[in-house]
């Protein structure tokens, strides 16, 4: 309290803490002090450079800017004074000076004009700009206007750019009437590095920059210009941005980040820009059913002409069709002849339905989701040492961090609002460390770019741990109070010297032991990792040593501490949780427990569950190729596109003797289908998703779906009660109310509470507790509260590259799109940024092949090939090539290794041998 300070605002005592302003001060009790160059969120400072928001202060000469003013101790402040409005009526009409009139302005309810209606001014006395000093119209990119006549030079747009998103593309320019924004170096803005995140045009207070969307042919455009606001949750990503979905008529027209736990009001170009896949025609609006005249499964449909393969049918047809076909192959071959994989892009609720329709409704576990292809073998591990397959802390935390390491991911490109807290994170002194076979954006802010030779992250990763063990850095304390396994760990440890793996990884082995004295120094530091990790043969291994390293040194259980794996879809860590993985039920209990078992069929009136362990994503799929299996219902999952080696997949789902996919489009999948359900895109559903943090968060429906199509929790009901279950749900709440029953981490987590909160973090200790951002600071949740040292050994890539196939191909995501593509290519905007299929080689690989940057190469892998148009880029080694797994014309797992990790049962995504030509030769040949 005796922090607190005290002083006078309007004739009343009131209470600042230390570092507020007093704006913040006012604006917390209700009084909005008009301003323009201040924006109160998360991540801008204040600049005090517009003076809108003066006011007078007893005994001193001048008006201070309150948005940067501090109060003091007996302070006596008045906003109100005529002084203080005079001033701020004469900065705010000096404004209005420079700007096109309101009829004509680029933006009609820009905050500019709200603070004009606020100061009583709708017009201006003063001269306005010269014709010729007015700077011309950039409409040069895509998604974005710059209009550039009604700049204030507030600044806010390099504050944006440079302090929030912390991607330097906007400067200012020029001199007093004359300084301006540019794109790096005066480019136009489309020509520019500009990553479309939009947070400038967020930021803006005039109209100066707008969305595209909002602008007509004129220039005039009106950011108010909707009907309805509606709070929900981002599609994409697992980093679970809070979005602001702007609604007009049927369509959403804009979408705002908000101050979520996770993103604190930023998005990035999916995010932002990439919402208009929702009304693309391609949208699937009536149920239809395969014609029995239709070609041969698998022929190329296309999803905005299906009729030849596909009749549309009623409701009622088209579910006793799905439904029955499923019940009779259950009735000749026994429940296990159908399989059903299920979709981290729908809700929890909608998650748990799917596992329980295929376990109650059919007696199996042979039920799976996308996790298997992304970070199944993180999973694994993190269930096999600390006890819990959930991020130990959050990626917020890195702000209480000295050091973080970032191994195998791509934040700038896969998770981008994450990115920007890393960036943020260096700027303020945090010594950031990048391992990956691929130089990513990342990098320049590194204080250590390890950029290793691929498939030998556990050799690297042990020469690490040998430094700390040989050494002696390791935390004996912590090691001793909190962990099993050491001192094997240590004699095992001690043969992976720098100077033998050095060789091995391509690292030397003095930045070797660089690396593991900085993190061993530190007081505080954070591993981070991605794809690049867990899609590998030994991608197990891989995080036990991420997970060894952190233990070695005592980097869990404290803010600015943890071990976070970046979750990749919008709700996989709580599809995971709601149980829709084949060896555990919701909350990751085992089906081999007889309790939990019993659980379960208490909840579910009776139902036995099978104690044998499922099959996996890709075991169900050779079970399939094999006869084994002949039904699959398949729900917003793409495995014609994701599963490696699809010709091996598309072989497997033509041989299926029905096939039900619910969805939103006609994707590559449903070109096997005997029924396909139209389903809800995530705008069109409420219910809650799980993001990367472990936030429980609230999806709002803003818009009803297109047509006949349904929200797919309805849809689910209504199939399992054809197939012979009692189900009984009117809403999500419903659902959400029995997964509590068997889910301790939803305690304390209420429906009611997310609806008025938005967003709880699991474990919630009390009714009022927002989340735990660490966990694990008292103990792990295995034996004894002891985590566990497990030994790697180095395992060499499942094929290496040989005279036939001399390079590596390795595959990942773009910024603009987004896994199958199905979503972000339906974008106007993702899709005109980018538009084709490509990969990425290095200069003087193309230079080799006679290959200028735009031609074409062929890739061949021992499974197929695949033709298209190759980028320069000196962040691919020269013996790689980085492929997008985006593009259906030239699918990258056509390519990829089917060979699967042995503990978490995921394929070889990131490393296979592959031959590389020049695509003119090969059509000469």
């Amino acid at each position: 309290m005796s922090e607190q300070i005290i002083f006078t605002l309007d004739g009343k005592q009131v209470i600042a803490q230390p570092g507020q302003t007093i704006w913040e001060v006012a604006n917390g009790r209700g009084l909005v002090i008009p301003h323009l160059c201040h924006k109160p969120a998360p991540g801008y400072r204040p600049d005090g450079n517009c003076r809108a928001c003066m006011v007078e202060i007893a005994g001193e000469r001048v008006l201070a800017a309150s948005c940067i003013r501090e109060p003091a101790e007996g302070m006596v402040v008045t906003t109100d004074s005529a002084r203080a409005k005079s001033a701020r009526k004469m900065v705010v009409e000096m404004l209005l000076a420079d700007q096109p009139e309101r009829d004509a302005a680029h933006d009609r309810s820009s905050h500019l004009w709200a603070m004009a209606d606020a100061n009583g001014m709708t017009t201006s006395r003063l001269p306005t700009l010269e014709v010729e000093r007015i700077p011309l119209l950039d409409d040069s990119h895509v998604a974005m206007k710059v209009n550039l006549d009604a700049c204030i030079q507030c600044g806010l747009c390099v504050r944006a750019c440079r302090e929030v998103q912390v991607n330097d593309v906007i400067g200012m320019a020029g001199r007093g009437h004359d300084a301006y924004p540019v794109f790096d170096f005066d480019d136009p803005m489309g020509d520019s590095s500009c990553v479309a995140c939009g947070e400038c045009v967020q930021a803006c207070p005039t109209g100066a920059l707008m969305p595209a969307t909002m602008v007509n042919a004129d220039q005039v455009g009106d950011s108010k210009d909707f009907d309805e606001e509606v709070k929900s949750i981002c599609p994409f990503c697992g980093v679970g941005c809070q979005v602001s979905l702007k609604v007009k008529g049927d369509r959403i027209v804009k979408v705002d980040g908000i101050n979520g736990p996770a993103n604190e009001g930023r998005l990035c170009v999916k995010g932002r820009f990439g919402f208009d896949y929702i009304h693309h025609p391609h949208r699937i609006t009536k149920p239809m059913i395969r014609r029995r005249d239709a070609p041969e499964k698998g022929l190329n449909v296309d999803p905005g002409n299906p009729w030849t393969h596909f009749r549309e049918a009623t409701w009622d047809e088209a579910l006793d069709v799905a439904a029955n076909g499923l019940v009779d192959l259950r009735s000749l071959y026994g429940g296990k002849s159908v399989a059903g994989f299920g979709s981290a892009k729908c809700t929890n609720e909608e998650a748990y339905l799917f596992q329980k329709l295929i376990r109650q409704g059919f007696g199996h576990n042979n039920v799976d989701h996308c996790t298997r292809l992304c970070h199944a073998s993180s999973v694994a591990a993190l269930m096999e040492n600390v006890g819990s397959g959930a991020v130990t802390a959050s990626f917020n935390e890195i702000e209480n961090a000295d050091l973080a390491i970032v191994i195998g991911a791509n934040p700038t490109e896969n998770h981008p609002v994450a990115a920007t807290f890393f960036k943020q994170f260096t700027k303020r002194g945090g010594e950031l460390i990048i391992m990956d076979p691929r130089g990513t954006a990342m990098k320049r802010h590194a204080k250590h770019m390890l950029q290793f030779r691929p498939g030998t992250d556990v050799a690297l990763l042990n020469a690490i741990m040998n430094v700390i063990v040989e050494e002696k850095l390791y935390d004996r304390q912590y090691i001793e109070g909190f962990t099993e396994g050491f001192f094997e760990f240590r004699d095992h440890i001690r043969a992976f010297t720098p100077d033998r793996m050095a060789e091995l990884c391509g690292i030397d082995a003095e930045t070797i032991r660089a690396v593991a004295r900085d993190y061993a120094g530190a007081q505080k530091a954070m591993i981070f990792w991605g794809m690049g990790v867990s899609q590998s043969i030994h991608g197990t291994d891989n995080a036990r040593c991420l997970i060894s390293l952190a233990l070695l040194c005592g980097h869990i259980g404290r803010p600015g501490t943890g071990l976070h794996p970046l979750r990749g879809q919008n709700n996989v860590q709580g599809a995971s949780d709601a149980g829709l993985i084949p060896h555990v039920m919701p909350n990751y209990q085992s089906v081999t427990d007889v309790a939990v078992r019993d659980l379960f069929r208490h909840i579910w009136d009776g139902t036995e569950i099978d104690p044998t362990p499922g099959l996996t994503v890709v075991e169900i799929m050779d079970r399939v190729y094999r006869g084994e299996i002949k039904g699959m219902f398949i729900q917003g999952e793409n495995p014609a596109m994701s599963d490696p080696d699809v010709d091996h997949a598309r072989k497997a789902l033509a041989n299926l003797d029905h096939l039900v996919v619910q969805d939103i489009f006609v994707t590559e999948t449903a070109n096997f289908a005997d029924v396909i359900l139209p389903a809800s895109a995530f705008p069109e559903k409420s219910g809650t998703v799980t993001n990367t943090n472990r936030q429980v968060q609230m999806a709002r429906q803003a818009l009803q779906p297109p047509g006949e199509a349904r929200e797919d929790w309805r849809i689910l009901i209504e199939l399992a009660n054809r197939i012979g279950l009692d189900w009984d749900y009117d809403h999500p709440r419903e659902v959400f109310n029995e997964m509590k029953m068997s889910m301790r981490s939803l305690h304390h987590i209420t429906w009611n509470r997310l609806e008025s909160e938005g967003a709880v973090a699991y474990p919630s200790l009390s009714n009022e507790d927002p989340g735990q951002s660490v966990v694990f600071g008292d103990g792990f949740p295995r034996r004894a509260g002891r985590a566990m040292f497990t030994p790697a050994r180095v395992t060499p890539p499942a094929e290496m590259p040989d005279e036939r196939f001399p390079m590596i191909l390795t595959t990942g995501r773009q910024l603009e799109h987004w896994h199958t593509g199905s979503m972000t290519r339906r974008s106007k905007v993702l899709d005109a940024v980018e538009p084709e299929a490509n990969c990425s080689l290095h200069p003087s690989t193309l230079r080799k092949l006679g290959v200028d940057a735009g031609g074409h190469v062929r890739l061949t892998t021992r499974r197929g090939s695949v033709t298209l148009m190759a980028r320069a880029d000196r962040a691919v080694a020269p013996d790689m090539v980085f492929l997008p797994f985006a593009y259906v014309e030239a699918a990258a797992n056509i390519l990829t290794n089917p060979s699967l990790d042995p503990f978490g049962k995921i394929p070889e995504f990131k490393f296979s041998a592959v031959k590389v030509e020049a695509a003119e030769a090969v059509a000469a040949e």
